[in-house]
């Protein structure tokens, strides 16, 4: 697959802490107008950009794409990010509990992603597409980096790690405790060339921003009469991460009501599905079980492994197990991209998160579950199928801001 060096537009070093920011995704407008209270600097300006307007502006008016372009010209325009000299691939290492995982920072082409080449285990939303193919566009730049993984290599380890043991550009604690560092690269081209031998990056994050990213190339490609291929619009922005550094927590669920059932009944179901007992954690302890929070008490739900069938990527999942044989059948459920009974907790939130919407009666019942794999992740992707909804949380995301790719 191709890598391609860029010239950045990044944080002043003194400014990075402040600049960096959530991705626009994992928080609604209260929260991020919360977070980028009294701080100018913030990437949630950009990111988020209906937080300086009125409350009542419709989440995708056009204003709300214009003061994005105007909020990132103020930040370059008062110095707070610098447009890099020269074109160069960056290092980004992420340290959360202990875990650390280091990613190259550079562009991958549209053509790839198209191809294939980078490969896909999500659906799209088109109005969540829509929203950031016209971000990308009003800021003639890709804002935030696509979270890509790849299977390992060791030269490109090596490199790393000799990159990684040199003074850091910035190097800061997010207020989350995630410790985030960046290095430049002196030698671009040798990890250029490393990763022309790598066959497929995979999208672990970020499906919604390298659909649009496509898209976006492909508009202005549309509109340019000598197009080569080699533009820069031809090229996003992503961090490139060895899948044996990462950790995907699981995607837990709640449901608002017991489809017109008792607490009884449905625990008399769950018990014709598989062995339920009283749980000792609220969290599985390996594929194929779940634990159910109902009526103020935890259960444990195991399914007979030898009725699980591992050959198939996609029905093997627990996400599939639980909506094939809980959610659909005895809940109603059919499908959870659009029934409105059904939301999704990411794992960094815990079981006291599903605890509390239970208890609040917000929910009915809520489901914890053991976590996607990354292998799993790369069957499903590489067989060409898609992962059912909310079946992967990646953790720790990504700071926006840190790095900017303008189109032309």
């Amino acid at each position: 697959m191709r890598l391609n060096s860029f010239r950045a537009i990044r944080p002043r070093p003194d400014l990075a802490a402040q600049v960096a920011a959530v991705p626009y995704d994992v928080v609604d407008r209260a929260e991020a107008a919360e977070l980028a209270r009294g701080n100018p600097h913030s990437f949630l300006h950009v990111g988020r950009s209906d937080i300086d307007l009125p409350d009542d502006v419709d989440p995708y008016d056009p204003r709300i794409y214009r003061q994005a372009r105007q909020a990132l010209d103020r930040l370059v325009g008062r110095g707070t990010l610098l447009r890099d000299p020269a074109r160069g691939l960056f290092l980004y290492r992420q340290v959360m509990d202990g875990r650390a995982q280091t990613g190259v920072v550079g562009c991958v082409h549209v053509d790839d992603y198209e191809r294939d080449l980078i490969r896909k285990h999500e659906k799209t939303r088109q109005d969540k597409e829509d929203d950031r193919t016209r971000h990308v566009l009003a800021l003639n730049a890709n804002a935030e980096p696509v979270f890509l993984t790849y299977r390992g290599r060791p030269e490109i380890d090596r490199m790393v790690d000799e990159v990684a043991s040199a003074p850091p550009l910035y190097d800061f604690t997010a207020p989350d405790g995630v410790r985030h560092t960046v290095w430049p690269a002196p030698d671009p081209g040798a990890l250029v060339g490393a990763f022309a031998r790598v066959p497929h990056a995979y999208v672990a994050d970020g499906h919604h921003r390298s659909a649009s990213a496509w898209r976006a190339g492909k508009e202005l490609r549309a509109k340019n009469p000598s197009h080569r291929g080699d533009e820069e619009y031809s090229w996003f922005l992503a961090v490139l991460f060895p899948s044996d550094q990462l950790r995907i927590l699981p995607y837990n669920r709640v449901v608002r009501d017991l489809n017109g059932r008792s607490g009884a009944e449905v625990l008399e179901r769950l018990g014709a599905v598989g062995r339920l007992t009283p749980a000792e954690a609220p969290a599985p302890d390996r594929p194929g079980v779940f634990c159910v929070h109902l009526e103020g008490r935890w259960y444990r739900l195991e399914l007979d492994p030898a009725g699980i069938d591992r050959s198939d990527p996609i029905a093997s999942l627990d996400v599939s197990l639980l909506q094939d044989r809980v959610l659909s059948p005895i809940l109603g459920i059919g499908d959870p991209r659009t029934d409105k009974r059904i939301d999704f907790v990411g794992g960094i939130r815990g079981t006291a998160e599903l605890e509390r919407r239970v208890r609040s009666g917000d929910m009915a019942i809520a489901f914890s579950l053991y976590p996607t794999t990354l292998d799993q992740l790369m069957a499903v992707s590489d067989a060409g199928q898609v992962m059912p909804p909310k079946s992967t949380w990646f953790e720790p995301k990504l700071r926006s801001g840190l790095f900017v790719h303008e189109l032309t």
